[in-house]
């Protein structure tokens, strides 16, 4: 298990939840540093489709997870690939976190999803039963939630940094 940083806020959610978004704006709201774990796995690796055709998920999933690890590690706000938590050790390493869920309606994610970036995701049924199938652990592990399917995100973004700052851990 990795130490968390008591000051870590870690986001999850569903692919197209606007975790990355969200993140970004949480972070320059809160005067924090700001990492996404998939874009730090890209940096490193190269496209996530890529290494998903070229070596397969299980080999991205230990990427991903040695990315997730780093960044639990210090102060911040983190934006969690949506499957990050797939992972039993960043199961437990989010138990020390503070974890928002950011929730999206299917009907709101159409165009979100169309970009060809998301490997396990191929059309909106594809992406309806990848959040059935984590919707209890995502659930499970947060401890706020928010849905970004119609709000604004600055409304979305205050009311996350209210609750932290609420709870004491911001």
């Amino acid at each position: 298990m990795t130490a968390v940083s008591r000051e870590t806020i870690a986001l999850i959610g569903p692919p197209a939840a606007g975790k990355s978004r969200v993140g970004k704006r949480l972070a320059k709201l809160l005067d924090l540093p700001f990492v996404d774990t998939d874009a730090v796995v890209v940096a490193q690796h190269g496209p996530i489709a890529e290494i998903f055709t070229a070596h397969g998920e299980p080999h991205f999933r230990a990427l991903e997870r040695t990315a997730v690890a780093e960044a639990l590690r210090k102060p911040g706000v983190v934006s969690l690939g949506g499957g990050a938590v797939l992972d039993p050790a960043t199961q437990a390493d989010l138990a020390d976190a503070r974890v928002v869920l950011l929730t999206v309606q299917a009907e709101a994610i159409a165009k979100r999803i169309t970009n060809g970036k998301r490997p396990l995701i191929t059309d909106l049924e594809s992406w309806k039963r990848l959040v059935a199938s984590r919707s209890d652990l995502y659930q499970k592990l947060a401890d706020y939630t928010a849905d970004t399917s119609s709000r604004q995100i600055d409304t979305i973004v205050a009311e996350i940094a209210q609750w932290a700052q609420k709870e004491g851990h911001a």
